[in-house]
Formats: C-alpha cells, structure tokens, sequence
C-alpha cells in the first residue's frame, strides 16, 4: 500500500497543510515538492534502501518536505537538535553513519566542516529538489526514523522506528483525542523528538487538519496567536505552560481576558514529555477554563497512556492505554501487581520501536521474550487510572530502606509560592543509601526550614530532603526535561556550601 501519511494526503489534495513565516502551504504542494526532494536524495538510484540521511532544518514546510523526501526516497530520516553543539551533532553523526546530511542556511556553516570531515555531502534545502523521478515502492516494516533519547540517565540512545510503528501510533492518538480535517494547530515544539513530528504534525496531516508551524516558542506570539480565536489544539511542555502563566499574570485585565476566550475556542490543549506540577495544572484552568490533558509517552513507544477527551482528567494522573496500547505493571521479577501498588510499566503492541540502532545488546535488555518493552518507569494504579511515580533509575530513590518518588517531593515543593523550580535528587550516602536532596529556583527569599516546614504538611518525614540548594536555572533538555544527572553534579560541586534543612 505505500506510506500511509502519502496516501492519505493525496486524499486531502485542495486543502491547507502547513503554514510557516514564508507562506501557506496545500497537501498537493507537499506532496510534488516531497516528491522532487525524493528525486535529489536518490540521485539516480532507485531506492535508498533504509540508508540513513541526517537533516537540520528549522520547523516549517521546509523541515515536512525534507522528512517526506527521505521517506519517499526509502531513506531512513534522522532529524538533528537544533540547539546541539557540535560534539552531540558528530555523536548522532558517527552512531548513524549517515549518507547525506540536509541543512538550511543557518546550519550550514556549523555541519559543513562536520560533515566534510567524515566524508558525507551536505545538501541544502533550498537545492532539495530535481525533476520529478520513479519513486521506490516503501513498505511499512521499513525502518523510518532514528530519534535519539534524551539522555536525561545516560548517554543518548537512537530509537528506530518503522513506518508501521510511526503509522500505529499516529492512528492511535487520532482515536483518542478525535482528530478531524477541519483542526486547527499551532506547532512551537522542538522537531527532534516524537512529541512534536508525531502527536502534532503527523496527527494533523493524517487528518486532513492545518498545521501551523513557528520556528521557536515565544509566549507573545502564542498568546496572541491563542487569543485570535482561530485554532482548535496546542500542544506543549510543562516549562512552555509555565512561561505562559507568566507572562499573562504580567498582562494587563484586558489582554487576560481577550486571550481567555480564545483560548476557550480550543476543543482540547494537551501536557506531555515531563511531569505536569499539579500547581501549573490548577493555574492553567483558572486563566483559561481548560484542564490540560496530561498523557504518558516516551521516544520507543510513542504515546502509551493519556487522560480522556471525554471525561474527568484527574491532576496528577497520566490516564489509561490508548488504542491498540497493552501496559502492565510488573514487579522486580517480572510478575504482575496488583491495583495499589507500585511497579515498572511495562508496554507491548505495534507502537513500539524496533529497536535501539546498533545497540543490539540495549535492544535485547530493554524487552523481554514476550514482547514486553521496559520503560524503566516507575507508575502506581489507583481505579485504573495510572499515576507516574518517576524514572526507575533516577526519580526513584532509596534513602534509609524506604522508595521515595522525586516526582511527589517535586509537586509539593512547587505549589509553595516561593518555588519556581525545583528537582529532587539521590546522593550516594554512607548512612543513607541516598541522601534526598531539593535543589530550589526561588522566585523571592525563602529559608530552607520554611521548605521543610511546607513539605511536612504534605509528606511523610522520611520523604523530606536532608538538603536544600538555591540556584538560578535548571539544567534542561529542549524538551523541557530536567536532566539529573546534571542536577546530582551541581550539588556535588556545591557540597562545601551546603545548606541544611
């Protein structure tokens, strides 16, 4: 049958897809410039044959011609971080040995001397094209993409996934959250993670809808975008939230309340990639009437878990399995747990990735015999619904012989008005195993006993940090993804200044 999102679109011809700073752009565009795009990649071959073609383009049609060109072409597309420096970009170079690298203008000059090193052509986008040519036949068990972990607990891994996996679990987020062609998107998501190719743009041109795409997020063009009353979903990260509580509680009542009923025009406003504070989640809904939609997902599956379109969306829960998702959860020996208590989610079924690209012994790790993936999350189940406890490896902490959830020290500390940001940490520790330590962004002076005081309401004493230390960011990914391993380095430098609770 071919790829579906090609097959889908042709159905669409006449209708708006995308729309970026230079233009608007219709599903028959897409399709004829994807189609050149495809024609230069191979270069008079006939198919690329999964051959890996790494590309740095700034979210527009741009980025979507250049995606689809690879994928018409039978290449296996890696999209690179925007953001990254050079060593993370010769990383992702030299793990997936690319055969082409694509770049727009302002990437050019920072990838030339990568690629000429390592014996790759560099192609611009703007000469991503060629008279059209017969495209090879792609079928769904090919690979399609390799996007690259976080590496929030370790080295990045690139996770390869074939168009079936990317077609089911487009197919079911559109079931879900009950897409449909007259939708309306505004895309400020970073375009190297799943969050943004999958649950927006692929979404939206599965169905038929208009995507809207800026090349970064900026909390005025968005508000004012919102308040227009035009678009029907957003789609963000928790920090993207917060930046815009901000700036509308520094907005006058008027601006408020022009926003408020543009927002109130969205059918559905969605949470994803880190844990929602409860706080955030509250704020939210007061300035514009909205519970967001907080759902689970992660790069090898996908999205595997979402609160309901339809029905009561619980603050602090990530829901149930979507269509055609199987999660359990399971304890240390693999067996299933009963409702109530803790364990690792575990997710099977045609969403989940293939495999882990040249790393056949963290591929084999990462499941078992049944099909089983291994999130390394840690989740509890209370009346069906799941709440998120935190990564195995560093939201679950072992201090004194008790499991601690970073994530639930986390959400009390940020609903205390002087708390901006906060990440909760393990420090090996002779006594304690773990030491439990809060790194604080304060928004005005607070002491650390007045934070102990606060968590004490709420928490059990063994939950309590030993340490607080203030600081004046976080370390994140682009996503918006605490990166502890950063954190857990910065208490470490800051061990002679200690601040004790």
């Amino acid at each position: 049958m071919g790829l579906q999102l090609v097959t889908r679109a042709e159905d669409w011809a006449g209708r708006t897809a995308l729309s970026d700073a230079e233009g608007t752009y219709g599903y028959d565009e897409l399709l004829e410039a994807s189609a050149r795009g495809a024609s230069k990649l191979l270069a008079g071959m006939s198919d690329l044959a999964e051959a890996r073609v790494a590309f740095m383009v700034e979210p527009s049609f741009r980025y979507v011609r250049t995606q689809w060109a690879i994928w018409r072409a039978g290449g296996v597309a890696v999209p690179l971080c925007l953001t990254h420096p050079a060593p993370e970009l010769e990383y992702v170079l030299d793990t997936t040995t690319p055969t082409a690298v694509v770049a727009s203008s302002p990437y050019v000059e920072l990838l030339a001397p990568l690629a000429a090193a390592r014996g790759i052509p560099l192609i611009s986008d703007v000469e991503l094209e060629d008279e059209p040519a017969s495209l090879p036949e792609v079928g769904a068990s090919r690979r399609a993409m390799i996007l690259f972990t976080s590496g929030t607990t370790g080295r990045p891994k690139g996770v390869v996934t074939t168009h079936a996996n990317i077609e089911a679990q487009i197919a079911s987020l559109v079931e879900a959250w009950e897409w449909f062609g007259e939708d309306r998107i505004l895309l400020t998501l970073p375009l190297h993670h799943v969050h943004g190719i999958v649950n927006v743009i692929g979404c939206a041109l599965w169905s038929g809808a208009w995507c809207e795409m800026y090349p970064s997020f900026d909390p005025v063009q968005v508000v004012d975008r919102i308040a227009t009353g035009d678009l029907t979903l957003y789609m963000a990260v928790p920090t993207i939230y917060h930046r815009l509580i901000t700036h509308l509680e520094d907005a006058d009542a008027e601006d408020r309340s022009l926003f408020r009923s543009g927002a109130e025009v969205l059918r559905l406003m969605v949470s994803g990639s880190a844990a929602l504070p409860v706080s955030v989640l509250e704020r939210w809904r007061d300035l514009t009437g909205h519970t967001l939609l907080e759902r689970y997902g992660m790069t090898e599956i996908g999205m595997g878990l979402s609160n309901p379109y339809r029905g009561e969306r619980i603050a602090g829960s990530v829901g149930t399995p979507l269509p055609g998702v199987e999660v359990r959860l399971v304890d240390e020996e693999d067996r299933p747990i009963a409702d109530g208590n803790s364990g690792e989610i575990q997710v099977r079924g045609p969403t989940v990735f293939l495999e882990y690209w040249a790393r056949p012994e963290a591929t084999e790790e990462a499941f078992r015999d049944d099909g089983w993936f291994r999130t390394g999350d840690t989740a509890i189940v209370d009346g069906g619904r799941y709440r998120i406890l935190g990564r195995s490896s560093v939201d679950i902490l072992k201090s004194g012989g008790e499991k601690i959830s970073a994530l639930e020290i986390e959400d009390v500390l940020l609903r205390h008005e002087a708390v901006g940001e906060a990440a909760v940490v393990g420090i090996e520790d002779e006594e304690w195993g773990q030491r439990v330590v809060a790194v604080v962004v304060a928004t005005k002076p607070v002491q650390p006993k007045e934070l102990s005081s606060w968590l004490r309401a709420s928490l059990a004493p063994h939950k309590i940090p030993k340490e607080f230390h203030f600081t004046d960011s976080l370390p994140r990914n682009p996503l918006g993804k605490t990166v502890k391993p950063d954190v857990v380095q910065f208490v470490t430098e800051q061990a002679s200044s200690v601040i004790e609770s």
